[in-house]
């Protein structure tokens, strides 16, 4: 294992140490175990709060998408690993103004319970809170069983369009109703070329061939839905296209934003030749691309590969999104 760090047991905290002398006027620490980080500064009255979460290991999500006109609060596991019920209660607890919290999260299985008990803890201290579940991993499960699909990249839509409502103290209610809105027009497809290392565990997470790609294979690792020779950029792109169109079809006139998105090692030149495919192949559909995003937005750890997201937009999606928003990893 070849990483930059120190004891492995570390190396969650002394990300977040590093992370809040970086960003002093946005982030902080809180919680009994310092593994929440909160939005720097007051927050105002009457405000929804938006709490987030998950394992460490996929910077800027969850942690750097706490800022204005985003989350509010993100909770932190160790590398791949759900956050505890207490440390994701006490991020409820630290952005609770009276108006509610929104927990928004993707969709698994660890993350999900744990985030049910919160919820049902910081009830007893008289906070409402509301659930949405991001699921846009369309390789992960059918149409049909859309519910067991996994939470990536789309997130970031997420975040964007749920702060967006808050910032407009809206009710828990239309806040929740927006982010689901938005978690539901929301498809993503991922591809892996290169496995990567949990510090703890030291080895990789998985083993492909010199010349092998995985197709729909998720964030930490697991399955895709086939593994194959490797392909030129075009080819890649057409078919991940492919996979959003056949679970989303996009007819002329639809508007949609587009996320070309690194899992960490796979350069910005890469994600632009993939994106230079997208943006053609949509056009010549009739389909109009708003706000394309292209970097590093959800990755996992040194991986080497990228996922591609459509995020389709209508009137009130779309001013959401262009809304004004603020943390070191995603400005608007």
């Amino acid at each position: 294992m070849k990483k930059i760090l120190n004891e492995p047991t570390a190396y969650v905290d002394e990300m977040l140490d590093g992370l809040c002398l970086a960003h002093p006027s946005y982030y902080q620490r809180a919680g009994t175990e310092g593994r929440v980080i909160v939005r720097a500064g007051k927050r105002p009255k009457g405000k929804v709060g938006i709490v987030t979460g998950g394992g460490s290991g996929h910077l800027p999500v969850f942690t750097g998408y706490v800022g204005e006109g985003l989350a509010d609060a993100c909770a932190i596991g160790e590398v791949f690993s759900s956050p505890s019920v207490d440390q994701i209660a006490d991020a409820i607890r630290a952005v609770n103004s009276g108006a509610g919290v929104l927990l928004l999260y993707g969709n698994y299985s660890g993350d999900n319970m744990n985030f049910d008990m919160a919820g049902e803890m910081v009830e007893f201290d008289g906070i409402q809170t509301k659930t949405v579940r991001v699921a846009d991993d369309v390789a992960s499960a059918s149409r049909e069983e859309r519910s067991k699909r996994r939470g990536v990249a789309g997130l970031v839509y997420a975040y964007k369009i749920a702060g967006a409502k808050a910032e407009m103290f809206a009710n828990l209610e239309e806040v929740t109703a927006t982010a689901q809105k938005a978690a539901d027009a929301t498809r993503s497809v991922g591809v892996a070329l290169t496995p990567c290392t949990v510090p703890a565990a030291g080895r990789p997470t998985f083993s492909i061939g010199e010349d092998e790609m995985e197709i729909g294979m998720g964030i930490h690792g697991e399955r895709g839905v086939r593994r194959e020779p490797l392909r030129p950029a075009d080819s890649i792109a057409e078919e991940m296209m492919s996979i959003l169109l056949s679970d989303m079809p996009l007819r002329t006139g639809d508007r949609v934003s587009v996320l070309v998105n690194s899992l960490g090692a796979t350069p910005l030149e890469e994600l632009f030749i993939v994106y230079r495919y997208v943006a053609r192949r949509l056009t010549d559909l009739g389909v109009q691309v708003v706000m394309p995003q292209v970097g590093r937005y959800a990755t996992s750890m040194e991986m080497t590969g990228m996922s591609l997201t459509f995020f389709s937009l209508d009137g009130d999606l779309e001013s959401l999104l262009k809304a004004p928003c603020d943390s070191p990893f995603l400005r608007i």
